[in-house]
């Protein structure tokens, strides 16, 4: 889920030369590199913890003497108030980072919060909540982790991961005299024996046509419950039924309740709202 320690460290370097860590003219005009200070992360609305070890990492970055103490862990729900993490060294490294540390920090938790929110909305179902490709360019291992941590799952990690057959496919090859039969069994042909081959389908009786022509997931694609429960009627003994398009906090349990076996949400990742979460500095340190 989260990249290897390479692959963050150049996530987290892109990021702080961005906010130009390295040349914070307010900390380094008010501080000198001896003056050390400590300071608590605390969480300012109640959700679910995600990325304190990259917020961690960052600190880490900016000046490897920082001291990050973890009083959570990623997974834990939080309450208005609670005091996340301690940094305690150089003012003006904490200060520096502060803003870089928090953006990861926000989005992340955010992203778990949300995700929580949908899986919690549709308990007592045997649905999932998944995510989607809609995710911060450059960001998506991050993103994807949080979706994990706030109990979703996760869709395909990029376009190697699975055949998703989607409308501009069919209608490209449909114009030059390809049944959909044919297109899948072009991907067939082409894609590993291991990968998944997913129909995107926006009707009824497109359902059915993709599972008899061997899908193994179709998607529905905006498509009102009723519809979605008549194609699970007809194809869920063939094959995984997914949910996707116009899901939303207020209609997902309906969806849930069609009977798909998952819902995928852009939202989750495209759109969350930041959780709100602060640095307050306690106390000068000797």
């Amino acid at each position: 889920m989260i990249p290897n320690p390479g692959e963050l460290d150049a996530i987290i370097d892109r990021a702080l030369a961005e906010d130009a860590v390295g040349s914070d003219v307010t900390s380094l005009s008010l501080f000198s590199a001896s003056v050390e200070a400590k300071a608590s992360i605390v969480v300012k609305q109640s959700g679910i913890l995600a990325g304190l070890h990259i917020a961690a990492a960052v600190f880490n970055r900016v000046n490897p003497d920082l001291k990050f103490v973890h009083r959570l862990q990623d997974g834990d729900r939080l309450t208005t108030g609670q005091s996340l993490a301690t940094v305690s060294g150089s003012i003006a490294s904490i200060l520096s980072g502060e803003r870089t540390a928090l953006n990861f920090l926000q989005r992340m938790s955010g992203i778990a919060t949300l995700t929580d929110l949908y899986v919690s909305a549709i308990a007592g179902t045997t649905a999932s909540i998944a995510d989607t490709r809609k995710t911060v360019p450059g960001l998506r291992m991050l993103d994807k982790y949080s979706v994990h941590i706030g109990g979703g799952r996760n869709h395909r990690m990029n376009l190697s991961d699975g055949v998703l057959i989607k409308d501009n496919h069919i209608a490209a090859l449909r114009n030059e005299g390809n049944t959909l039969e044919q297109v899948i069994k072009k991907t067939r042909s082409y894609a590993p024996h291991t990968l998944k081959v997913e129909v995107e389908v926006e009707s009824v009786q497109g359902a059915i046509s993709a599972a008899s022509a061997g899908a193994d997931i179709v998607m529905l694609d905006n498509m009102h419950p009723d519809d979605m429960r008549s194609a699970v009627v007809q194809i869920s003994d063939q094959c995984i039924v997914e949910a996707s398009g116009g899901v939303t906090l207020e209609n997902v349990s309906e969806v849930a309740r069609s009977g798909v076996d998952i819902i995928s949400i852009g939202a989750l990742t495209h759109s969350p709202p930041a959780l709100d979460i602060s640095l307050n500095y306690e106390a000068k340190t000797t």
